[in-house]
């Protein structure tokens, strides 16, 4: 039987970033150093493979940190905390290592800095994602205000108008980011901004492969968990660039194949939390189906890398 040929698109950078290889590698250090299990404040990437697998080795997830034991050391996920996370850590004298990423820590710092200076906070985000709510718990409540469109900035309401700064979450849109900012700078024109963007380098690249790729293709696949904002955003970012059969997958067996039987050139990316291993056996997938000619399409090389925390690198007393 003879297979259709298909052009298949794979954007580059694509997959891990440096802030999620450091995480998981702080999951399995923590492994090696203390044995099981370890316990991990909620999903230490959004990522189920990734997830499944480290709790094949002994880590345990729980959402909350009175589900963990005193006895036992802790792991707060990629996404950031709030501070009160840490010092309830440190009152129960918990063995802790925070797996924030360097470049969300940026961000605390950011706004703790901010308001030192008295200003009070607008954050770019979305409700009840936990990076939002590590970010937003750095500073009292009242201090840190949420906008999630343009729409929220009319209804803001802060103490004094001219006394403001505004950071975002690390993994949202651009674009979508650049009309909040636009509205925010319109009704508050002295708002100060982060001195460098807050949105990362990787969640920037992948969306910058993405726009390259959608003009070429019938339809472009997102390999990511439903749960992970970076991977969502590339989504959209395709749909708007002009490819309007985006879809966001988690493996190939969720791959809506009939959708595609008709298609002729195929884009496949992968969000920052998706493993290698998916994005091979979807391809291997489409390998099976069609007759396939895989084009890299490359926008940015990443050689970034984030040390492990020093309480995994010393020897254990």
């Amino acid at each position: 039987m003879n297979k259709p040929p298909l052009t298949l698109y794979l954007a580059a950078p694509r997959g891990f970033c440096a802030g999620v290889d450091r995480a998981i590698r702080i999951v399995e250090l923590a492994l090696e150093k203390w044995g099981a299990p370890v316990y991990v404040r909620h999903e230490i990437v959004h990522n189920r493979y990734v997830v499944d697998g480290l709790k094949a080795k002994g880590a345990i997830f729980v959402e909350e940190l009175d589900e963990a034991p005193d006895d036992r050391p802790v792991i707060f996920s990629a996404h950031g905390v709030a501070k009160s996370v840490p010092a309830e850590a440190t009152q129960r004298n918990m063995i802790y290592v925070d797996a924030t990423c360097p470049l969300v820590s940026k961000v605390h710092k950011e706004a703790e800095r901010h308001s030192a200076d008295g200003l009070q906070m607008v954050m770019i985000g979305h409700k009840g994602h936990p990076e939002t709510i590590g970010t937003m718990g750095q500073l009292p409540d009242g201090e840190v205000l949420l906008v999630e469109n343009p729409e929220d900035v009319a209804n803001l309401a802060p103490r004094d108008p001219d006394q403001l700064a505004y950071i975002t979450q690390t993994t949202l849109s651009v674009d979508d980011t650049a009309g909040i900012v636009a509205a925010l700078g319109a009704r508050f024109p002295t708002i100060t901004g982060p001195h460098k963007e807050d949105i990362c380098y990787a969640t920037t690249n992948r969306q910058a492969a993405v726009k390259a790729i959608a003009p070429k293709v019938d339809a472009l696949l997102v390999i990511g968990a439903p749960n992970s904002s970076n991977s969502r955003r590339l989504v959209e970012v395709a749909r708007a660039a002009g490819c309007d059969y985006a879809q966001l997958v988690e493996r190939a067996e969720n791959i809506d194949w009939a959708a595609l039987a008709q298609i002729k050139a195929i884009g496949l990316t992968a969000g920052a939390s998706a493993p290698q291993i998916l994005i091979d056996e979807v391809i291997t997938a489409f390998h099976s189906r069609f007759n396939v000619s895989v084009e890299l399409l490359e926008t940015a090389q990443e050689n970034i890398e984030f040390k492990v925390p020093r309480i995994l690198r010393e020897e254990v007393k």
